[in-house]
């Protein structure tokens, strides 16, 4: 009975693997086809990756993904881990609750919903489409995401740390810089790399708060896509599955090593 749990287990992880793994490994295999066609393989080649880099569309899509990626995490972590700081500190203050709502609200808001209130924001206030709008967009989808990852990390927090740091005649902000923050760093990098990953992953949000001249990768792949896959593509999509991937061993990485931090203080 014991093995044929196991066999069972055994089976169901290899097909549920194979179902979310499979077409991801097809495409990073066929980016490396020789052949123009891409289901039919015509030997190894990296043709199409000098190709893709020849593409002054797709680069220049990239460079606008990538500036986005950088400022509005940056922005995303500043201001999460502010919210974190607030709702695990003040425990009690008027419209919290409100508060709570609305920095977790992107998280289960579907993203077709949050890029319309997006654009009929900019819209309403004028605002010309492009660069900064998507940044703005992509720190209030991200934003939570570092909220919950740095809010994690401070409820296991020794606040006496903290605590001495205060007793020795550090002022509140200075206490926080030179012992908090140094402690919850793995947090708060963990938090930037998710949301950089996020950003750069995202097509539906982007396509709502987009204008002329801010064409993200994304939604260039899509675009073209439409017409047709072709090697190309493939090559840019490996070349984002592979900046996701190490992102995301990234943040694992940090969020680990902040645990560690946590239960060794």
């Amino acid at each position: 009975m014991t093995g044929g749990l196991t066999r069972f287990n055994i089976v169901s992880l290899v097909l549920g693997f194979s179902f979310l793994y499979l077409p991801i490994v097809l495409l990073v295999a066929f980016s490396f086809n020789e052949s123009r066609l891409v289901t039919v393989w015509g030997g190894f080649s990296t043709r199409w990756y000098g190709e893709l880099f020849r593409n002054q569309q797709m680069i220049d899509a990239a460079w606008v993904t990538v500036r986005v990626g950088l400022v509005s995490a940056t922005v995303a972590t500043v201001l999460g881990t502010l919210a974190a700081v607030a709702l695990v500190r003040f425990q009690r203050f008027r419209a919290r609750m409100l508060f709570t709502g609305m920095v977790y609200a992107p998280l289960v808001m579907p993203e077709v919903i949050t890029g319309l209130s997006l654009l009929l924001l900019f819209v309403s206030l004028d605002m010309d489409r492009g660069f900064w709008t998507i940044t703005i967009a992509h720190v209030t989808l991200t934003m939570c995401f570092v909220t919950v990852v740095v809010q994690s990390r401070l409820l296991t927090f020794d606040r006496s740390l903290e605590e001495a740091a205060l007793d020795l005649g550090a002022t509140p902000l200075r206490a926080f810089l030179s012992v908090t923050l140094p402690l919850i760093a793995p947090a708060v990098a963990a938090g930037w790399m998710l949301a950089f990953t996020l950003s750069l992953d995202d097509l539906v949000i982007a396509s709502f708060t987009s204008g002329p001249g801010a064409t993200t990768l994304p939604m260039r792949i899509y675009s073209q896509a439409r017409l047709g896959v072709s090697p190309e593509i493939n090559a840019a999509c490996t070349i984002l599955i592979g900046v996701v991937a190490i992102a995301i061993v990234m943040a694992s990485l940090a969020t680990k090593r902040g645990l560690l931090v946590g239960r060794s203080t």
